[in-house]
């Protein structure tokens, strides 16, 4: 065959593959020559690719895991808020807690001795300490007192007859709120042997409390909720 005689397209195809089968060290010269650069790094760039995945798979895992975190400081916070929203009354109730009872209950003179916001008067506790030691009232009773959000005296208006008011606070006020108010009015009277006024201080209360409340000898001094700003 003359160096100008050509094959047609499919004789040299299969004689270029007899060739290359007969001749396996010219398969990866070929490869190269026939292959861009691009063809030819793609094994490496799958490799980099299956790490970036592998990489990518390790951040969403981490990802999850601070979601977990983030999720369990909102509860955190959510409970925060709420404890500030209680303590949130109590600061308000100091403020005016004893024009508050005045104007419900009509008393005249009021003294905060006692308060979850502020020390307690030291003339009160010493006559605590003295009808323990009399054994007037408990240990137990005397926590239970020590535990009240307020305890105020007061002269009653109409006879001028003193006068203990103990107020539980709560936003909205629960059963466990009526039933230590009413144990703290009981522990009063039976450690100065003068009449108790148990009140429970809030937002709201439900019917069912209303009527425990009644049932219980326990007033109820409805605060008025603070203005959104």
């Amino acid at each position: 065959m003359s160096s100008t005689e050509r094959l047609d397209p499919k004789s040299l195809v299969a004689r270029i593959i007899a060739e290359l089968q007969a001749n396996p060290d010219a398969q990866r010269l070929l490869l190269r020559a026939l292959l861009t650069n691009e063809f030819l790094g793609m094994p490496a760039r799958l490799d980099r690719i299956e790490k970036d995945i592998a990489e990518l798979k390790a951040d969403v895992a981490e990802l999850k895991s601070d979601m977990v975190g983030v999720k369990a400081g909102q509860a955190s916070l959510m409970a925060n808020v709420a404890y500030l929203k209680g303590s949130d009354l109590e600061y308000r109730l100091h403020r005016k807690v004893q024009a508050l009872v005045c104007q419900a209950f009509a008393l005249r003179r009021p003294q905060t001795v006692k308060s979850q916001v502020t020390d307690a008067d030291k003339g009160f506790l010493a006559r605590l300490d003295e009808a323990i030691e009399n054994g007037r009232i408990t240990k137990e009773q005397d926590a239970r007192i020590e535990a009240t959000d307020f305890i105020l005296q007061a002269l009653r208006r109409a006879d001028q007859v003193p006068l203990w008011i103990a107020v539980e606070a709560s936003n909205k006020v629960h059963d466990k709120d009526i039933r230590r108010v009413r144990a703290t009015a009981d522990a009063l009277r039976a450690a100065f042997d003068e009449e108790a006024l148990p009140v429970v201080a809030g937002y709201e209360m439900d019917e069912p409390e209303a009527k425990r409340a009644k049932a219980a000898g326990v007033e109820y001094l409805q605060v008025a909720p603070p203005i959104p700003d």
